[in-house]
């Protein structure tokens, strides 16, 4: 398999800064990109280590950096403020998603939105109001997707907690739904339970495309094996029962898909030899692999499969994508051989003409 992409930029974590990642890209009016991530501090790297979010800035395409700033600070009641996303909302603001985690873990789901490409935000917004209570809901990073019609849907996974220890319930799989660019949210009638025991977590960390022709694919993450999927065919209301797709043989690690010019791009953690893996491997999140689809995501074929990362001591995740001039970026998780995937952030640009196609 052919390896392709080189690094741009290695967000390198280090003492007092134990974690950097989750992250996600946005295209300024002014041409440049802006990539924002979360920037944990402190001496642990745990969800719930303190974080603020950060942001740096290009003015080439990916091919080089500014130095980070802080882009939002967490409150001073909250744990953290992790799990970013950008959107660019149908009224042209930037609208900017995280997790605000809080010590009971019934996190919440946030919006700010900026008119003026980021220098200044508005008073952050739960998109989780419309629920009369509230469990602990996971969305991650560069997940929100707006339809061709306008809709947005954020796609999350439900853990009811358990007790004082913070336990969890399996994740059920739901969505929360704005009409109206983000003004109100609302959560659909339907939620996804994995009906199999042998997958503890239940489904976790969904991720939506919306293909060529209006179909909403949902794809999932599991410790089953592969990513299940299922299908939508009236804009997110219901969706089709979940099934693995054998083509995305998967880690108990997300998937993320999306459109790069003329490309769709599916970027994941294989595991064509995971009964083989050694437990030493980093959760068993290596290698790192580019699927390429030429026909809007409704096909993938092995010959369209790319290495992005190949050394097997390192584990890699999370990953946020932005299509460019000449190509694409992709920034994700890079374990930087401590043995834990959840540490540096590492930048890629693709080319186009790397991809033989």
């Amino acid at each position: 398999m052919k390896k392709i992409g080189r690094e741009v930029l290695f967000i390198e974590a280090k003492e007092n800064n134990l974690r950097n990642g989750e992250g996600s890209f946005i295209r300024l009016k002014d041409g440049r990109i802006m990539f924002a991530y979360t920037e944990f501090f402190g001496n642990d790297w745990e969800d719930e280590a303190t974080a603020n979010i950060s942001a740096i800035y290009s003015s080439d395409e990916g091919e080089t950096w500014s130095s980070p700033e802080i882009l939002f600070r967490k409150p001073k009641d909250a744990v953290n403020i992790m799990s970013f996303s950008f959107l660019r909302m149908r009224n042209g603001d930037i609208g900017a998603f995280y997790i605000l985690k809080v010590a009971d873990r019934t996190d919440r789901i946030m919006l700010t939105r900026s008119s003026d490409e980021g220098k200044t935000w508005t008073e952050p917004q739960n998109c989780l109001d419309c629920l009369a209570e509230q469990d602990y809901y996971v969305i991650n990073n560069d997940r929100p997707i707006m339809l061709e019609s306008g809709r947005i849907i954020l796609p999350c996974a439900r853990h009811t907690v358990l007790n004082t220890k913070l336990d969890f319930t399996p994740g059920v799989i739901c969505f929360f739904v704005s009409d109206d660019d983000g003004n109100s949210w609302y959560k659909t009638e339907t939620e996804i339970l994995c009906p199999f025991p042998s997958n503890p977590d239940g489904y976790e960390e969904p991720g939506i495309y919306e293909r060529k022709d209006g179909t909403l694919w949902c794809y999932i993450r599991t410790s089953l094996g592969f990513q299940f999927e299922c299908f939508s065919f009236d804009s997110g209301t219901t969706w089709t029962t979940p099934h693995p797709n054998p083509f995305f043989s998967s880690a108990c690690s997300p998937m993320h898909v999306k459109d790069c010019g003329e490309l769709t791009v599916a970027v994941f953690n294989p595991v064509p030899e995971h009964l083989l893996r050694e437990e030493s491997e980093p959760w068993g999140r290596t290698p790192y692999v580019i699927a390429v689809s030429t026909d809007g995501g409704l096909s993938f074929s092995k010959e369209n499969v790319f290495y992005i990362e190949d050394d097997l001591t390192n584990g890699y995740c999370y990953p946020a994508i932005i299509g460019c001039a000449d190509g694409f970026l992709v920034a994700y998780y890079h374990s930087n051989g401590s043995g834990i995937p959840l540490n540096s952030t590492k930048i890629v640009k693709i080319n186009y003409d790397e991809i033989d196609l």
